[in-house]
């Protein structure tokens, strides 16, 4: 199956997942995360990639960056990723694959979708049941955000809710949980239907935008 068109531009939001290689747990204690959160800002120092929004899970990743330049993000993946893998083998004296493979991105309106996919992001482990507010889980940005733990992340580029943790704590509805599916499975852009017809259209991701594999019968 041919790969999915990153769609790379300057200046725009991308959200970036990846999980553990056959699903399995790659954050084992502390150290691995804090390890890998580290890397994340030493790459942001490297690389001109800002950091918005970020929450690491005990087998997968979610990440809301900008690069300056569309180039500088699959520099900083492949530096990240890359330097992650080789600390995580030294440390566990392990081999093989700790991804699943190529990480999935898609590109975030910067509007109210954008606050929706920042609200995805910090309330992944309140939705996985792992604690009961995005503010006590300690690897994600929510706790950057609200001042209580330290470590780089740019302001948002549009304005949040004055009580930012009971908005992030509040369940998104079933609708905007199937876009954002949607759009992790396809890689397709997440925002308005115009929008995202303009932006599929200029960037080569017009296929996204289709359900993959055969249609169902009686489909035309």
């Amino acid at each position: 199956m041919p790969r999915v068109a990153r769609g790379l531009a300057d200046g725009l939001i991308y959200h970036i997942i990846n999980r553990g290689n056959g699903r399995q747990q790659v954050f084992h204690t502390d150290g691995d995360y804090r390890a890998f959160a580290e890397l994340m800002v030493e790459a942001s120092d490297r690389y001109p990639v800002k950091l918005l929004a970020w929450c690491i899970m005990p087998n997968h990743f979610h990440l809301l960056v900008s690069p300056e330049r569309a180039d500088d993000l699959s520099r900083w993946m492949q530096w990240f990723m890359t330097s992650h893998v080789r600390r995580y083998h030294r440390f566990y004296n392990s081999s093989g694959h700790v991804w699943q493979g190529r990480y999935k991105s898609f590109i975030v309106q910067e509007d109210t979708h954008l606050l929706t996919v920042m609200r995805y992001i910090e309330a992944n482990p309140v939705r996985a049941q792992i604690v009961p507010s995005a503010k006590d889980w300690c690897w994600s940005s929510h706790r950057v955000r609200m001042g209580i733990a330290e470590s780089k992340i740019e302001k948002a580029p549009i304005e949040l809710p004055v009580d930012w943790t009971a908005y992030v704590d509040q369940p998104l509805t079933e609708g905007e949980l199937g876009r954002l599916q949607t759009s992790m499975q396809r890689q397709t852009p997440f925002g308005s239907p115009p929008w995202q017809i303009r932006i599929c259209g200029e960037l080569g991701l017009e296929s996204t935008l289709k359900p993959k594999g055969r249609p169902k019968s009686g489909d035309r």
